[in-house]
């Protein structure tokens, strides 16, 4: 679809941008707001710009944007055509296996979403001085004009909010839950509190736990802003692609990326850094939201019992009590978070499928997987390392 052109009427102009440089920061992040440090332009350029996201890594960006009739920027999607279905955490490998034995091309796919990144937020992102229901009404026809006009199998919009999960739904694209873990800040003082919330047995692996971790001869420090110097960033990037290595094969995330979201959110960053006699072993990587710590990458080049606990679970609740945040996600995946206090929550995705049999075909599937994940979700929930009320 050529830059510029109009989807909709001259009134809901929507063109896309092939680089997040196209459109200025002020008014994108005018749109995405502040409270999500993923969503801002200075992360999505950082991912640009080191070459993480780009064509040849199969991340072509397509942002959706809408201007008004006075041609300012009312609203904006981040989306991109992918390759393939790496770096999404919403799996659609058997749809896209099913697809092909079909007879059709599942890739390139649309995808709205933040790269490698499992983490809830707006993906319809309306300017808080437009009117935001006509305005998400015409970002959703966009996407559903895009799909159609690029022809491609399907249009994927990954960890939303309830409230756009449902609007999707409503304009027919077919609704997915998922699971991740996340911990609840409820008033704790300290981590002390949080520990007297738990049942003695869950209270005192914990405290085992750390226990080990503190006594294996580790400094830990916990950096923001200034404070992480380039060394930090080197020994981060170790870390990261010897657990890539060891977990996918490949890095997402050029070094170049770790200098770039240094330079423009260093105090968005929550750096935790194990050292052995001053030298970096071990490091965990967390974003700082408004209300929520965002847990997102870990490495270590040596072996210390319960390390990766600490640093990513337990650092990051005392980081989070001190700021008075609400949460902390800790990324995708992961039951054995349950019982050190991080429980189950829904995640959302929605999809558009043009073809109507296979959109049928999927519907189907993802209503006999919701009613799984409910079935799993109250399991889970069963396994609360919390005291029980009654």
């Amino acid at each position: 679809m050529p830059d510029g052109e109009n989807t909709t009427d001259t009134r809901a102009a929507i063109s896309v941008a092939r680089s997040i440089h196209e459109i200025a920061p002020a008014d994108w992040d005018a749109c995405t707001g502040a409270a999500n440090p993923f969503l801002s332009h200075a992360f999505l350029s950082a991912l640009e710009d080191s070459g993480s996201v780009k064509a040849e890594t199969g991340w072509l960006p397509q942002h959706l944007v809408y201007a008004d009739d006075e041609d300012r920027i009312a609203g904006v999607v981040p989306l991109y055509l992918k390759g393939h279905s790496q770096g999404e955490y919403v799996f659609d490998w058997g749809w896209a296996d099913a697809y092909e034995r079909a007879g059709g091309e599942y890739y390139p796919k649309l995808l709205s979403a933040v790269p490698f990144t499992p983490v809830t937020g707006p993906r319809l992102l309306c300017h808080p001085d437009a009117d935001a229901d006509a305005t998400t009404n015409i970002l959703i026809g966009g996407l559903i004009e895009i799909t159609r006009r690029f022809d491609v199998s399907s249009l994927h919009v990954n960890f939303l909010p309830e409230a756009q999960w449902n609007a999707l739904g409503e304009a027919s694209f077919l609704k997915r839950v998922g699971l991740q873990f996340h911990w609840h800040n409820d008033g704790y003082q300290n981590f002390g509190d949080f520990l007297d919330a738990l049942s003695s047995r869950k209270r005192k692996a914990i405290r085992k736990e750390r226990k080990a971790a503190a006594e294996a001869g580790l400094t830990i420090r916990r950096l923001t802003g200034a404070d992480i110097e380039p060394r930090h960033w080197d020994a981060f990037f170790e870390f990261y692609t010897d657990t890539s290595d060891r977990k996918w094969g490949s890095a997402y995330l050029t070094r170049s990326f770790f200098d770039l979201l240094g330079e423009r959110m260093a105090d968005r960053v929550l750096l935790v850094i194990a050292e052995m006699d001053g030298t970096p072993v071990a490091g965990a990587l967390n974003l700082i939201g408004d209300d929520t710590l965002y847990g997102r990458n870990w490495g270590c080049i040596a072996d210390f019992k319960f390390l990766h606990f600490e640093l990513c679970y337990y650092q990051a609740i005392d980081f989070a009590i001190e700021r008075s945040l609400k949460w902390v996600e800790a990324g995708a995946q992961g039951q054995h978070k349950i019982q050190r206090g991080y429980m189950p929550r829904y995640t959302r995705s929605c999809h558009l499928i043009p073809s109507r049999s296979f959109s049928d075909a999927v519907g189907d599937f993802l209503r006999r997987e919701t009613e799984q994940m409910a079935y799993e979700k109250e399991a889970l929930e069963n396994q609360s390392p919390f005291r029980s009320e009654g």
